[in-house]
């Protein structure tokens, strides 16, 4: 059985941070990239796939074909949550990748970036292959060896 892998839509993003410049997934086509979505408040994200992301950013230091990207999506809390705070999050937690901040949607709750790739919440992984196409979406955490062999197999291939 062949599964038909959809392409990732773009970030929408309001702001980036760790970055000089906004970024764009097309800026990656040939990488294999991990989207990690997250919101500050949320203890899943806290004590899992915040320190997941941060050492899978570590290794992909070292390996030209994989990018490690964050999203700080807001669905509740927002006043809460502001790029102010945010910044002294990134700080704390010692996070240097880049993080966008999913742009806030004219008509509810649920940001633009979350609603486009149908988020259940937070934290959701997304990895895109080399092509844009959505290899693997997950709500929840994330398996490190479960993610680490889904990687492996992304990044052997050849295009």
């Amino acid at each position: 059985m062949t599964e038909t892998l959809v392409s990732a839509p773009p970030i929408e993003a309001e702001r980036w941070f760790n970055t000089d410049l906004p970024l764009s997934l097309e800026m990656f086509h040939g990488k294999v990239v991990v989207l990690h979505a997250f919101q500050m408040l949320c203890p899943g994200c806290v004590s899992q796939a915040v320190p997941q992301a941060r050492r899978l950013h570590e290794i992909a230091k070292n390996i030209d074909d994989l990018v490690v990207l964050g999203i700080h999506t807001v669905f509740e809390h927002h006043a809460a949550m502001t790029p102010v705070s945010l910044e002294a999050f990134l700080h704390e937690y010692r996070l240097t990748f880049p993080v966008a901040v999913d742009r806030a949607s004219s008509d509810g709750p649920i940001p633009q970036t979350m609603a486009a790739y149908g988020f259940k919440g937070t934290p959701s992984t997304v990895v895109i292959d080399r092509e844009g196409r959505i290899a693997r979406h997950s709500f929840g955490a994330e398996d490190d060896l479960v993610l680490g062999l889904m990687l492996g197999s992304l990044l052997s291939a050849r295009p």
